[in-house]
C-alpha cells in the first residue's frame, strides 16, 4: 500500500471517527437534558417551576424540623448498614468466601482432591420444605460466573435458576468454586472437572435424560466447553447473557453501544492482566474485574444505589445486605487462567473457531454439541449485548442449511431491557424467562433442526394471575445476523489489530519486565496489595475493624426505637429526590463523554492500524456460493436422495406435511410428543441427536427438489414391511382426536394422498381426507 492510499484511508477513518464522536456526545447531552427536565418537572409536564413551587408549599417550620429528624435518623442507619456490610465482609473473609446460595446443599464432589486439584466441587440441591424432586426427571447442572466474584448467584434466592428447576421437580446440582485456587490448576483442568461433574451427575441418575448445562455469563463458554467436549453426556445448553463471540457490537448511533469491548484495546491487550497476576504472586485479584464492572455504570456504583438504600432505609437493607454479600466477595484466579481467558476468549475471540485446545489436545468445536442450544441475552445488557451473545452462530455455521444439515437446533431469546445481571438475579425474569426456559427443555429436543426465535406471550389466567404462552418461530440465520449486524460487522475488523498488538505486547512483557516484577514479588507483598485493594478497603474501613465507630451500634438501636419518618410525598423529600436525580444523570452524562472518547480513541488507533498493515497481508476469503445449492452440505442431501430407509423416509414426511411459516406454540409441540409416546412402536428407534441430522438432511432435500423427494420414498421404503408401517401410522395419526382438533390443512391433505400416491393407494385413504377434512 502506498503512502498516499494510507494517508487517504487514515483521513477516511478520521472523518468517520470525528462524526461518531460527535454523535455519541450529542446522545449524551440529549440524554442528560431529558433526565433533568423528567426530574425538574417531577412527571407532571410543569417544568421548571416545579422546584419553586414546591419550596413555597412548606407550611411551616415544623415540617422543616420533621424532615431534618427524618434526614439525621435515616443518615445513621444508612451508616449502619454499611457497618453492617462491612462486617459481613470480615466474617466471609474469615470463613474463606462461601457460595451465596439460598439453597441447602451437599457436596457430591469435590475437585481438590482430583489427581489434577480444581478449586471446584459439585453440590447437590436440597430442596425445601414443601419442594418433591422426581430423581427420574431431568437433572439441571448449573454453572456460575467466576469473573471476581464468587458462586451461588443463580441460586441466592428462591426466585431463581435454582428455585424455578426445583419448583418444577427436577433434581439440581451447581457447580461452585472456592476463593483460592489450586497451585498451577488451568482453565483445562476446569473444563476436565467439570466432565467428571456431568458423569457422576449421569451415575447418579441413570434413568433420567441427560442433565441439562445452565452456564450464566462466563459459564456459558465453560458450559458450551464442557458440551462439545463430552456431547455424548450432556443434554439441553442454556447459556445466559454469555460473550461466546466478543468482538460483537454494532458501530452505530444508540445501538450496541458496550464500551467493555474496547477496555483490551485501550489498556494494550493482555500483558496488564499477567502483570497484575505477578504483582499477586502468581494469583490475579478478581476485585480488578469487579472494579471494570464498576466502572461501567459510575452512576449506580457511586450514587444510585447508595441513594436508594438511604431514601427507603426503613425496608431496604436485607436486600442491599443479601446482594453485597454476593457483589463484595472478591475471589482469585491463577496466572496460567486468567491468561488462558484474556488471550483466547476476550482479545483473541477464539472458542469458536476450533483454535482452543482441550487436555487432551483436541480441538472445542462446538458444532460437536448434539443437544439444543439456548441463547438468552438482553438489548439492555451493555456488558454482554446480544451481538456477542449470537455472533458466533453465524461464524461457525455459516447459513441455516449447515444447521440444519448438522442436525442442532439452537433457539434464541431476547429480553428488551434488563441489564447484565438482572439476567441471573432478577426475580421477574425468574419467574418469567427461566420458567419457560425449564418448562420448554423436554419440548425443544423434537423441534426440526433449524434456528428459533422463543416468544413468551402473556394473559391473565382464570384465577387473575398472569399466564404465559410460548411459540417458536422459525428464522433464517442470515437475516438474524444482519439485522443485529447494521455494517456487516466491518466495526470488529480492528479488533484483530487489537489481537496482533496484545501478542507483541506480551511477548515484550513476558521477555523484558515479568522476570523483575516476578522476583520483586512474594505472598507477603501479593497480600497486602489485597487487602488494600479500593474495594475491599471500602468495605472493611467501615465495619467494626473501625474503633472510631464503636459508637454506631448503638446509636442505630436508639434511632430505630424512636424512628419518626417523614411521608413520601412531603415537599422536601420530593426535592431530595429531584437533587439526587440531577446528580444522576450528571454522572450518566460523564459516563456517555467517557465512552464516546473512549469508542473514537479506539477505531482512531485500530482501524488506522488494521488497515495500514493487516487488511492487506489477509488471506483472502474463499467467496460465498451465490446459491445455497451450491452449499456442500445442501450438494450432499441432494445427492443422497434416494438413498436411506425407514427413519430418512419418516423425516421426510414429517417435513412434507408439517404447517410452513407458522409460529409453533408450544402446546403443539407437547401434543407431539405425546403421539410420540402413544406411537412409539411406529416410529424410527433412533437417538435422538441422530434422528435431528436425518430431519435436516431431509428437510432440505424435500425443500429443493420436493418432486424428486414425494417420488423417491418408494425406494426408500422398498421392504413392504416398512411401507405398511409407515401407511398404518398415518391412518393412525389422521384417526387421532388430537390431530383432528388441530384441523389439518388443505395443503397437508393433499401432500398426504400424494404420498399415498407413491406409497401405494389404500381404499380408506380417500374416505380419511374426506373426513377430516369435514372436520
Amino acid at each position: 500500500m502506498d503512502a498516499g492510499t494510507r494517508i487517504a484511508r487514515s483521513a477516511d477513518i478520521g472523518a468517520k471517527v470525528g462524526l461518531l464522536l460527535r454523535r455519541r456526545s450529542e446522545t449524551a447531552v440529549k440524554q442528560f437534558t431529558e433526565k433533568v427536565r423528567g426530574a425538574l418537572d417531577g412527571g407532571d409536564g410543569a417544568h421548571m417551576a416545579v422546584v419553586p413551587g414546591k419550596l413555597a408549599a412548606l407550611p411551616t417550620p415544623w415540617n422543616v424540623m420533621s424532615y431534618a429528624v427524618d434526614a439525621a435518623q435515616r443518615s445513621v442507619l444508612f451508616w449502619d448498614t454499611l457497618r453492617q456490610r462491612g462486617n459481613d465482609f470480615v466474617a466471609s473473609a474469615v470463613h474463606d468466601l462461601e457460595p451465596v446460595l439460598h439453597f441447602e446443599s451437599e457436596t457430591v464432589l469435590d475437585g481438590r482432591g482430583f489427581e489434577r486439584p480444581v478449586n471446584y466441587a459439585l453440590l447437590r440441591i436440597k430442596p425445601p420444605e414443601g419442594v418433591t424432586v422426581d430423581p427420574k426427571r431431568r437433572p439441571y447442572l448449573i454453572i456460575d460466573p467466576r469473573a471476581g466474584h464468587g458462586p451461588g448467584i443463580g441460586g441466592f434466592k428462591d426466585d431463581s435458576q435454582v428455585g424455578v428447576a426445583l419448583r418444577a421437580g427436577h433434581p439440581v446440582y451447581f457447580v461452585v468454586f472456592f476463593r483460592d485456587p489450586e497451585p498451577g490448576q488451568t482453565m483445562l483442568d476446569v473444563c476436565a472437572a467439570e466432565q467428571r461433574f456431568v458423569r457422576k451427575v449421569r451415575e447418579l441418575h441413570p434413568d433420567s435424560p441427560k442433565p441439562a448445562i445452565i452456564g450464566n455469563c462466563q459459564g456459558g463458554w465453560a458450559a458450551m466447553m464442557l458440551s462439545s467436549s463430552t456431547p455424548e453426556d450432556t443434554g439441553p445448553v442454556v447459556i445466559n447473557g454469555a460473550p461466546m463471540s466478543y468482538w460483537g457490537g454494532a458501530w452505530s448511533e444508540g445501538e450496541g453501544d458496550n464500551p467493555m469491548r474496547y477496555s483490551g484495546g485501550m489498556l494494550g491487550g493482555t500483558w496488564l492482566s499477567s502483570f497484575m497476576a505477578d504483582l499477586g504472586n502468581g494469583k490475579f485479584d478478581g476485585a480488578w474485574l469487579v472494579s471494570n464492572f464498576e466502572n461501567l455504570n459510575p452512576a449506580n456504583s457511586l450514587w444510585d444505589k447508595y441513594y436508594n438504600l438511604y431514601a427507603n432505609i426503613d425496608t431496604e437493607p436485607p436486600r442491599f445486605l443479601e446482594f453485597e454479600r454476593w457483589w463484595g466477595g472478591y475471589y482469585l484466579m491463577n496466572r496460567e487462567e486468567i491468561e488462558w481467558i484474556t488471550q483466547n476468549l476476550f482479545v483473541g475471540n477464539k472458542l469458536w473457531t476450533g483454535d482452543v485446545k482441550s487436555a487432551s489436545g483436541t480441538a472445542f468445536d462446538l458444532r460437536a454439541i448434539r443437544s439444543p442450544i439456548v441463547l438468552f441475552a438482553s438489548m439492555g445488557d451493555n456488558i454482554t449485548p446480544p451481538q456477542q451473545a449470537f455472533n458466533w452462530v453465524a461464524d461457525l455455521y455459516g447459513s441455516t442449511e449447515e444447521i440444519k444439515a448438522r442436525g442442532q437446533v439452537i433457539v434464541g431469546l431476547v429480553h428488551h431491557d434488563i441489564g447484565h445481571l438482572g439476567i441471573f438475579v432478577s426475580g421477574k425474569v425468574a419467574k418469567k424467562e427461566h420458567s419457560q426456559i425449564v418448562s420448554v427443555l423436554q419440548t425443544i429436543e423434537h423441534l426440526p433442526p433449524g434456528l428459533y426465535a422463543m416468544e413468551i406471550g402473556q394473559r391473565p389466567g382464570p384465577d387473575g394471575k398472569l399466564e404465559y404462552e410460548v411459540e417458536f418461530r422459525e428464522r433464517q440465520l442470515e437475516e438474524v445476523a444482519e439485522r443485529l449486524n447494521r455494517f456487516q460487522r466491518s466495526d470488529e475488523k480492528p479488533f484483530e489489530a487489537v489481537e496482533a498488538i496484545s501478542e507483541f505486547n506480551q511477548r515484550a512483557y513476558e521477555l523484558f519486565a515479568q522476570p523483575v516484577v516476578q522476583a520483586m514479588s512474594n505472598e507477603f507483598t501479593a497480600d497486602l496489595m489485597r487487602r488494600f485493594h479500593p474495594l475491599r478497603v471500602q468495605h472493611w474501613a467501615l465495619s467494626d475493624l473501625n474503633p472510631w465507630l464503636a459508637w454506631l451500634g448503638p446509636v442505630a438501636d436508639a434511632v430505630r426505637r424512636q424512628r419518626h419518618a417523614v411521608e413520601d410525598d412531603h415537599p422536601l423529600r420530593q426535592l431530595e429526590r429531584t437533587g439526587s436525580e440531577i446528580l444522576s444523570a450528571s454522572l450518566d452524562l460523564y459516563r456517555g463523554m467517557r465512552d464516546a472518547a473512549t469508542e473514537a480513541a479506539f477505531f482512531g488507533v485500530y482501524a488506522n492500524a488494521y488497515l495500514t498493515y493487516l487488511a492487506g497481508r489477509q488471506r483472502a476469503a474463499l467467496p460465498a456460493p451465490a446459491e445455497p445449492r451450491e452449499l456442500p452440505f445442501v450438494k450432499e442431501a441432494l445427492a443422497s436422495v434416494s438413498e436411506g430407509g425407514y427413519p430418512e423416509a419418516v423425516a421426510r414426511i414429517g417435513y412434507l406435511l408439517m404447517r410452513k411459516d407458522e409460529p409453533l406454540p408450544l402446546a403443539r409441540l407437547q401434543t407431539k410428543d405425546e403421539l410420540a409416546r402413544d406411537y412409539a412402536p411406529y416410529l424410527p428407534q433412533v437417538a435422538p441427536d441422530q434422528f435431528r441430522r436425518i430431519r435436516g438432511e431431509q428437510e432440505i432435500i424435500a425443500r429443493y427438489e420436493p418432486e424428486q423427494a414425494i417420488v423417491s420414498l418408494a425406494q426408500l421404503l422398498s421392504d413392504p414391511a416398512d411401507r405398511t408401517r409407515l401407511l398404518t401410522l398415518l391412518d393412525k395419526l389422521m384417526a387421532d382426536e388430537r390431530v383432528q382438533a388441530v384441523q389439518p390443512t388443505e395443503q397437508q391433505l393433499d401432500m398426504l394422498d400424494r404420498i399415498r400416491e407413491v406409497l401405494g393407494p389404500r381404499e380408506s385413504g380417500g374416505r380419511r381426507r374426506e373426513a377430516a377434512g369435514a372436520k
